[in-house]
């Protein structure tokens, strides 16, 4: 009996191929968000894992500068070499733009100095020794090769239109990520920098290492190499992204809810009339599981297909921005796995029992002479939307709960999924309602059945509606999250990059670049500042040092602090703190903080300071007694204000060639604040894109829900045109029925966004980044989005009452009867 009970339910898809169209597009809209962002932290999180290949254990120490951007210099590299360090190799980096704005990094090596250190790593040497030659070829991984389409011998095009190559693609897999490598040679090329950035050197033994301490130059610096921990610092990027993931695939799961609802509703005769022929209610059971389970197979697999076109086509974004705030190099293309396909497959099946399981239950429970009498489910809709309403209340008070537990990023997160779920399952109950309301008070005719058919309609529209409330305000809420975050770091960055040039001298020329500047006729101020890490038992502290005059008092941007801040930093036993770490320590001013030497302890907390560009713990001193306390180490930099602005540029050509600094040492504060923007921008274009993706779901699934609904609803509309009402009338009240719907669920998702971005601010933000921010609200950004959504909706209404109303009524109200 099953198979052909299975062929009789299925045979209903024949009379409707249009919700063949919705169910597979809701389920595959789903998944291949949920997939899409399932790949790229699979994939991200595999290259931290795999890191450099090439580089991986042959190198253990490393002589760096002491202070950035200075080089190491090539004679101190031969002389080393000429003292038996042979295991040393050195490395400079140069990163470049394609002229599709992808960042690459062109890592220069010297060849023969890794095959006698790492002969064992590497599987040929040809390809290595040929770097060495002219025109000095470069070797790139094999995806990244795939990504860009290019063939050994090709060239890359930059974004200045110059090319580098040709290429060698690296056949014996030693690379990864977007790094490409290249002779030493090369580099110098391509960036006119003397010297080196890095020495990396292999095992040896102790004796040989003090020795090699004993050779140091002042400036540079040995250090044992240990793992960026790149995973615990982008744990927060990944999490967010799979919060935004999760989303989408919710929304395009009510599309499929919708579908299927819909099917179910449309076959209840059928269902009916199986259940008095003798079909049994578990034979049903069976035969519409196995539907279920076809659409979830089907939805899975076009979900997968297209959730790595997508990865693929957001994976240079992600790359960007995780290169921009972490370092970390991620390859560019992504190849299908099962870890993260069998991920999805279990939400697949998860949130089709979810969708399915009460439009089933509810076909299944009912009498079998109710259902083949055509009574349509859609009646006892507003019995659901009062259970939903009482579900709603549990989330309200689980909610309640959780905020009542101390704060924290995983906390965060969970009370905004209950919020969100809360709002959306009042959302139909609330609109219906109201509707409801209207339809008995107002005066006219005409209006009291128009709120009386939306409300009516929100049968089969009403999950729609609250998908689409959900994707709005969560549209809303990362909008002005995203917004607020970037006018912050905008302001505290005008704020902070005070100065108008900042160098980074070595400590042997600071003092004569400071005394120099001082005398130029457009210099009004010069400014020196220290900075040391120091371990403590609090974790590694950034320790800065800071001048007593106005201007760098206002290049703080202070949070909170004791009366006369500034005069205690500068004349007692008193420093100030990040926000970052008074957070993590729960640290506030007035308070005492004791620290090992050369520090020591009874040190008063003066303030607590604005710091978006380090989530880490810092402290500041006053110059004087980070001098007292630390002498002559760290590192230094001068800050120069300007009278005239105007003259920077040539003050800065001055300075080069005065005292024959690498360009990368000096910096222009209009320069830095540029860049830091443009790397905030390519930051949240994901999130962004995420986000639209989302919205654009939701309406389409009110489309649909629309769409299906009318035709559904076809004897109701030839039995209006019959009365009297033309098909212009009808197409214009069936798109104002949806611009109502449309509006109402706007009143409730533009606080529900404000009161998400709140949350996110004040909680996974903070406890995930140990920054917190003023909220801005954007209300024309609002009134865009608002526009656009409600337009689309309105159109969506007309053009699904359009298609029905372009057949004769006599004839579609004989079909209907």
């Amino acid at each position: 009996m099953l198979l052909p009970v299975a062929k009789a339910l299925l045979g209903h898809y024949r009379r409707h191929p249009l919700q063949i169209f919705l169910v597979w597009l809701g389920l595959t809209l789903g998944v291949s968000l949920l997939v899409g962002v399932l790949a790229i932290n699979h994939h991200a999180k595999m290259s931290y894992n795999e890191g450099e290949k090439l580089f991986s254990n042959p190198f253990p120490n490393r002589i760096r500068a002491i202070q950035d951007n200075t080089a190491i210099p090539q004679a101190f590299y031969i002389n080393l070499r000429r003292a038996g360090y042979t295991q040393c190799m050195p490395v400079q980096t140069q990163h470049l733009e394609t002229k599709d704005d992808i960042n690459i990094s062109v890592v220069g090596i010297d060849p023969v100095a890794l095959m006698q250190i790492s002969a064992s790593n590497l599987a040929k040497t040809d390809d290595m020794l040929s770097l060495m030659r002219p025109p000095f070829p470069i070797l790139i991984s094999q995806p990244l090769a795939s990504y860009f389409s290019l063939d050994d011998g090709d060239y890359i095009e930059l974004q200045n239109q110059s090319n580098i190559g040709p290429v060698i693609i690296d056949k014996a897999q030693r690379l990864s990520g977007s790094r490409i490598f290249s002779d030493v040679a090369l580099t110098k090329m391509l960036g006119h920098k003397a010297g080196f950035d890095i020495l990396l050197c292999g095992e040896m033994s102790d004796k040989k290492k003090e020795r090699l301490e004993r050779m140091l130059p002042r400036g540079l610096q040995l250090e044992t190499h240990k793992e960026s921990g790149l995973t615990a610092l982008t744990n927060a990027f990944h999490i967010n992204l799979l919060a935004m993931g999760m989303l989408s695939f919710v929304v395009g799961l009510f599309i499929f809810y919708q579908a299927m609802s819909l099917s179910f509703i449309q076959r209840q005769p059928l269902v009916g009339t199986l259940r008095q022929i003798g079909v049994s209610t578990k034979e049903l059971i069976i035969a519409m599981s196995l539907e279920v389970f076809l659409w979830v197979i089907i939805g899975w697999v076009s979900g997968n297909f297209f959730g790595l076109l997508l990865a693929n086509e957001l994976m240079p974004t992600v790359s960007n921005s995780l290169y921009s705030l972490y370092n970390a190099d991620v390859d560019l293309l992504i190849t299908w796995s099962w870890d993260w396909s069998y991920q999805s497959l279990w939400m697949a099946i998860l949130g089709c029992v979810l969708a399915c399981g009460w439009p089933l239950y509810r076909l299944l429970s009912i009498e079998p002479i109710r259902l083949t009498a055509r009574l349509s489910l859609a009646r006892f809709a507003g019995k659901e939307f009062e259970v939903q309403a009482i579900i709603a209340g549990v989330f309200c008070v689980a909610a309640y709960l959780i905020n009542l537990l101390p704060h924290s990023h995983e906390n965060g997160f969970m009370l905004i999924g209950f919020l969100m779920i809360s709002v959306g399952l009042l959302t139909p109950y609330i609109i219906w309602k109201f509707f409801d309301w209207l339809s008995y008070r107002l005066p006219s005719a005409k209006a009291r059945w128009f709120f009386s058919d939306s409300a009516a309609s929100l049968s089969y529209r009403g999950v729609a509606a609250m998908a689409f409330m959900l994707a709005l305000a969560s549209n809303i809420g990362v909008e002005t999250m995203v917004g607020s975050f970037r006018a912050t770091t905008n302001n505290w960055l005008e704020q902070r990059l005070a100065a108008d040039i900042y160098i980074e001298p070595s400590k042997v020329s600071a003092s004569r670049i400071s005394h120099w500047l001082e005398k130029q006729p457009e210099v009004e101020s010069v400014w020196r500042q220290w900075k040391i890490d120091y371990q403590t038992e609090y974790g590694n502290l950034e320790i800065l040092s800071s001048g007593p005059t106005l201007g760098e008092k206002n290049a703080l941007t202070m949070k909170v602090a004791i009366p006369e801040f500034w005069y205690s930093l500068h004349h007692s036993r008193s420093l100030l703190i990040s926000e970052s770490m008074a957070l993590k320590w729960d640290m506030k001013p007035g308070d005492y903080l004791d620290l090992p030497a050369p520090m020591g302890d009874n040190w008063q907390i003066s303030g607590v300071y604005y710091d978006y560009g380090n989530p880490y713990n810092q402290l500041l001193l006053s110059h004087s007694a980070w001098l007292k306390v630390f002498g002559g180490q760290g590192k230094t930099g001068i800050g120069v204000v300007l009278n005239d602005i105007e003259k920077r540029t040539e003050l800065i050509g001055r300075v080069l060639k005065q005292f024959r600094l690498p360009v990368e040492q000096v910096n222009d504060n209009n320069n830095i604040q540029v860049k830091a923007m443009k790397v905030f921008d390519r930051t949240f274009i994901v999130t962004g894109t995420l986000g639209n993706l989302t919205l654009v779901i939701a309406v389409f699934g009110l489309f649909f829900a629309t769409l299906v609904g009318e035709v559904s609803r076809q004897r109701q509309t030839a039995l209006l045109r019959c009365l009297g009402l033309s098909g212009k009338e009808l197409i214009l009240l069936g798109g104002l029925q949806l611009l109502t719907i449309g509006l109402f669920t706007i009143l409730i998702a533009l606080p529900l966004g404000i009161i998400l971005s709140q949350l996110l601010i004040d909680i996974v933000m903070k406890y995930a980044f140990g920054w917190t921010m003023q909220i801005n609200y954007f209300p024309m950004e609002y009134v865009m989005t608002f526009a656009w959504t409600l337009l689309a909706l309105t159109v969506a209404g007309a053009a699904t009452v359009w298609r029905v109303t372009r057949r004769q009524a006599i004839i579609s109200l004989r079909e209907s009867l």
